[in-house]
């Protein structure tokens, strides 16, 4: 099984600074991190690239900035505010009724994965999502940049973003479980593209199972870089690692 808290390691080396839905490029917010800021974000960023969350989560938190003030807004008032992230009525729709929920509960907003993929427009990504960046529970959030980047390393062989969750849970010490998720998908924006990934300036490539097969398989599988001490080739790769 490839390193993981080294290659973790050298993401961080080029990108220090990762990412979580609803903040800009460097890296500010225009809200405070709690869990239903960052669920509400979460939600926004769906199917949309970050600047567009930032500005649409900043312009909606600027008027109705509480679970009781988003649940009593004027449906069309939420849909206006939120264009920029796109899908405004759907969004705008889930994002109501979620805020209405958590009102009714004492604006409290579920700290468990069941509790939150009970909300609309809420599945495994966004929850463990708010749970990693809104509670500072230990959870992994995966989205596509996620799963194809650690697909592409070889940390794991996934069909599907649930699976890599569980693979990932295996292969990623436990400590760094909240970092994956910003540092992979920092990574993915601006290193390992989905097309034409910079490999050449990629500090993971001696690591990297698509490198490796781009170079013609030299290399393949070490669990270390070639100069470094220790280096051995191994074959396994994390499987789902599903329960």
């Amino acid at each position: 099984m490839k390193d993981a808290r080294r290659i973790l390691e050298l993401v961080r080396s080029v990108c220090p600074m990762g990412v979580f839905p609803g903040r800009d490029e460097e890296g500010r917010a225009a809200w405070e991190p709690d869990p239903f800021h960052v669920l509400i974000s979460t939600v926004l960023s769906q199917r949309t690239k970050d600047a567009n969350t930032f500005a649409a989560s900043s312009r909606l938190f600027a008027e109705f900035d509480s679970p009781e003030m988003l649940a009593k807004a004027p449906q069309e008032r939420i849909e206006d505010l939120i264009r920029p992230a796109g899908f405004p009525r759907a969004k705008g729709r889930a994002i109501k009724e979620i805020a209405r929920i958590i009102h009714e509960k004492g604006d409290l907003v579920p700290d468990t994965l069941e509790g939150l993929i009970a909300l609309p427009m809420v599945g495994r990504k966004t929850a463990n999502c708010v749970l990693s960046y809104g509670f500072g529970k230990e959870a992994i959030c995966v989205d596509t940049h996620v799963h194809r980047i650690a697909n592409r390393i070889g940390l794991c062989a996934t069909k599907d973003p649930e699976e890599t969750e569980y693979a990932l849970r295996e292969a990623v010490p436990r400590d760094l479980w909240i970092d994956t998720n910003s540092l992979l998908v920092r990574f993915g924006q601006t290193i390992c593209l989905p097309r034409s990934p910079r490999c050449p300036q990629c500090p993971v490539a001696p690591w990297c199972d698509f490198y490796e097969r781009s170079q013609g398989g030299a290399g393949r599988g070490l669990t270390r870089a070639p100069h470094e001490k220790g280096g051995t080739s191994v074959k396994g790769r994390a499987k789902t690692g599903r329960p």
